[in-house]
Order: C-alpha cells, then structure tokens, then sequence
C-alpha cells in the first residue's frame, strides 16, 4: 500500500496548519514534511508536531546540509526521533547558491562530497561510534587548525534508533544518482512520471547498482495539488506562482537547477521566457507562462476517474508515497477520496 504524505506550507498561521494535520492525521495521512528554505527552522516545527499527533511520520522536508554541522544535524534527528517514538525521517537537500549563499552567507561548495559525508556522518552518530572523519569537515581537526584538545567523541544519549530513514532531494543526474546509492528515499520535485525514463532513469539505475540491501526498497516521493471534482481544473493556477518562483528566481541565469530540469523535461523555450520574466520583476506574467502541461501531469487536479490514472502513472514510475497539498472547499473529502485510491 502506498503512504501518503503531505508538505506544510513555509508561510501561514501556524495554529490552522497544525488543524490541519491533526485532521489529516484522522483520516489516515502518513507522513508530514516540514519544510526550511528561508522560513522559520523546520525542527521547531518538527519537535511541536511530534507532542500533538500520534500517528504521522514526521519528515524535514529538507533540511539543507549546509546550514548546520552533520553532527548537529544527527542529534537534531535523534531528537526528534525520540520525542515522536521513532516517527522521524530525516529529509536532506542541497538546496542552492540562492539559498545557500544569499541567506546563509556560506560557500555553495561540493554538494555531491558533502551530502554523502553527512550521511555517512549521521549514520555513524546514531550508531554511537566515536566521531572520526577526515572528509570534508576534518574530524578531529590537525593541529595546525585546532587547539590541539579535540578528541573523537559519541552521542552522550543512546538513540531510539540506531538508523533513522534517510531521504534526498534532488534533481540533478548526479545528485539522483547518489541518492538512489546510499538514501531510503528520493525527494524529486515538479515529478512527471511520464518524463521519468528520459530524464533520470539511467542516474536511478547506477545508483541502485551499488546499493546496499541493508537499506531496503528506494522510495520516491511525488505529487503535487490535490484536489478531485469535475470543475476543479481552475485549481491548477494555485501551482503557477510556486513553479514560476523556482523554474525563474532560485538562482542566477545559469545557476537555477529548476530551471535546468524544466529545460530536460522539454519546456526550453518556456523555462527561459519563465526566467527572463521572473528576473525582471514580472512575477505575475512568469506564473502565466509557466506551461499548462507540466501542471496537469505534476498535481492531482481533476475527475475522479482522471485522478486514478494519474495514481496508476506515478505509481508505475516506482512513486511509494504521494505528495499532496489538498486545495479547495472539499479539500478533505478530496484527501479521503484519495486515500481510497491509493491502497
């Protein structure tokens, strides 16, 4: 049976939204993504949730690896692990120079390296193991950088889990590739089932050549809006401003990975005009020209019958948990309908 997952929003009231997942919750949500970016933190979120809900997993969705030190982001997992009773999955990302740079004031540098050095690093931690890395992040330090007094440590607490759930997100072919070696899961955004193969299947491939059994099945988690009626097409233009934030201002001309993947998918000449419109201030007009085709394979708008092929599609690209954000007046009998259809 597939899982069903939900992402909150970065903005809004905190008090509806946590409404909002408690009713979800009753109705048999799975997991909740608390997303980061430049918003508030996600593990305050993350630790409120896990006192409030008893059911749902709780996921950063994502947390960027270079905004905190891999060891504080393996207690910060461990943590919230234990508060939820082992409901935590740790949801990682690169993110991108916009985010990384323009808001954390720090090098946007060897992503591919450093996510696989964080993986490995929080594994270790949740496993107790004295804290030794000569990566990236020199653990202990030589004593040319550090005072001499480091010495490797481990986690004071014993973690609930000695391996919590590790999911990526990632778009790019490397990044994909990884991810499919040594991460539970895979976040994609924008998915298009139909696009799958062209675009990431021989990445997937090599990386589940040299995955470990240990760590199971490789989930992909996809979706988009959710909303399921026969005149909720108009539903669509809710996704427009979010695409058009992504494909044409998270990052220089370039240096946009959305804006590359939506140039991979075949929408070339609209992810420039996207791009060129966004930059120049004209957001309204780059949520226009974001193509009509990307929204209606990527979101869960439409019939009844509509929305059960759309489910059979993902889940025929290897999709295990669905991503939705329910929209509407009949949001959650759209959620339940949903449900149903997923088992």
């Amino acid at each position: 049976m597939a899982q069903i997952s939900m992402q909150l929003n970065y903005a809004g009231n905190k008090s509806d939204v946590i409404k909002d997942v408690l009713e979800y919750e009753a109705r048999g949500l799975d997991v909740v993504w608390i997303p980061e970016a430049y918003s508030f933190d996600a593990p305050s979120a993350m630790g409120f949730l896990a006192a409030v809900t008893k059911t749902i997993k709780i996921g950063s969705g994502i947390l960027p690896i270079y905004s905190r030190t891999p060891a504080l982001i393996a207690m910060t997992a461990a943590a919230v692990d234990e508060l939820s009773g082992g409901r935590m999955i740790l949801g990682l990302g690169s993110s991108g120079p916009q985010v990384i740079e323009g808001w954390h004031g720090v090098p946007y540098d060897k992503p591919l390296a450093r996510t696989r050095e964080v993986v490995e690093i929080c594994r270790s931690v949740w496993r107790r193991e004295p804290l030794v890395h000569h990566g990236l992040y020199e653990i202990p330090l030589p004593p040319e950088k550090g005072t001499g007094l480091g010495k490797p440590l481990k986690l004071i607490n014993h973690p609930l889990r000695s391996t919590i759930p590790i999911y990526i997100a990632a778009i790019g072919p490397k990044n994909v590739e990884m991810a499919a070696e040594i991460a539970e899961g895979w976040l994609p955004i924008f998915f298009v089932p139909e696009y799958k193969d062209r675009v990431w299947k021989q990445a997937i491939d090599k990386g589940l050549s040299r995955r470990s059994d240990e760590l199971g099945a490789f989930d992909i988690v996809a979706g988009g809006l959710l909303a399921i009626g026969d005149d909720v097409e108009h539903l669509l233009d809710l996704a427009r401003p979010q695409v058009a934030l992504y494909v044409g201002g998270m990052g220089a001309k370039g240096k946009n990975f959305y804006n590359d993947l939506a140039k991979r998918y075949g929408f070339e000449r609209e992810a420039e005009e996207i791009q060129e419109l966004y930059l120049a201030g004209k957001k309204d007009e780059a949520a226009k020209a974001v193509p009509s085709e990307l929204l209606r394979l990527s979101n869960f708008v439409g019939p009844r019958g509509y929305i059960e092929e759309r489910v059979a599609a993902f889940k025929e690209a290897g999709v295990g948990t669905f991503s939705v954000t329910p929209v509407g007046k009949d949001k959650y009998e759209s959620f339940s309908i949903f449900r149903e259809l997923t088992l």
